[in-house]
């Protein structure tokens, strides 16, 4: 048996399990299993140092997409530049290797969207935000405005950014008169109804694409209020979709079936 889980608190609302037991089942994978288990950022190294030699990687989320590089043997680049992890692999030396799929994810979404060299806007400034931020570098994008309430939080994007891209921070409530045809909102479910609320009372329409990297009660307020002055809204399920094709394609060594894993996400008929 090969076993695989998604680890976070909370836990029970996610879609992984889904995700990965779909694609198992379209490759023929029949031994292979996917759980869900609730580990808060503490609790982390001491459930991982438990695993026996069954188990092949682990799928990671808030709030433990930071301290998890510390288990690791290998960072990839992409994780080390975000300081982000949100996938462990199993090594044949026992140890694990770290990987971020959250940009691959991002840039899936949103590549048919993009074109040219937009500029954007970046809500937020956590780890999901630093993903984001090296997404629409791959995208092409020239220009960034990230809008934060934390200062800080926001300077840390400027000093990740490549070269050739140019980011300035600007408060949150600014985002709705801030250029770009980009916008992707990394925000709680809580701070998407502010940026929301900002939006609507502001009077500005915009024009372009959202992604709300949220995924639970699809469209958010953020969404709703974004369409509503001429914005095209991406979910953030095709976010998850495509960060968990690059996970699966990590953890099993085969090529991911995509279209059975979105068919997992349709809600019943």
């Amino acid at each position: 048996m090969h076993r695989a889980a998604v680890l976070g608190s909370p836990i029970a609302h996610s879609l992984s399990p889904a995700l990965h037991r779909a694609a198992y089942a379209a490759l023929g994978l029949s031994d292979w299993e996917y759980a869900a288990h609730e580990v808060r950022e503490d609790g982390l190294a001491g459930f991982v140092a438990g695993l026996d030699q069954t188990w092949r990687g682990l799928s990671l989320t808030m709030p433990l997409k930071e301290v998890a590089a510390t288990l690791a043997t290998e960072v990839s680049a992409t994780a080390r530049r975000t300081g982000s992890v949100n996938t462990l692999v199993r090594r044949p030396d026992g140890g694990w290797d770290a990987h971020n799929t959250d940009v691959r994810g991002i840039v899936e979404a949103l590549a048919g969207h993009v074109s040219g060299s937009p500029d954007a806007v970046l809500l937020g400034g956590g780890a999901t935000a630093r993903s984001a931020l090296v997404a629409l570098g791959e995208l092409g994008v020239r220009s960034v405005s990230v809008a934060v309430r934390d200062p800080a939080k926001g300077q840390r994007l400027v000093d990740l950014a490549p070269e050739g891209l140019a980011v300035q921070v600007r408060p949150l409530a600014d985002w709705p008169t801030l250029p770009g045809e980009v916008v992707v909102s990394t925000l709680a479910p809580a701070g998407g109804v502010a940026a929301a609320d900002a939006l609507a009372g502001s009077g500005v329409r915009r024009t372009g694409v959202l992604l709300d990297c949220v995924y639970a009660g699809w469209p958010t307020r953020l969404a709703q209020a974004c369409a509503a002055t001429g914005l095209v809204t991406v979910s953030g399920v095709e976010m998850l979709l495509h960060q968990a094709v690059e996970q699966v394609r990590l953890m099993t060594g085969q090529l991911p079936p995509v279209e059975a894993m979105r068919a997992a996400l349709a809600p019943p008929a």
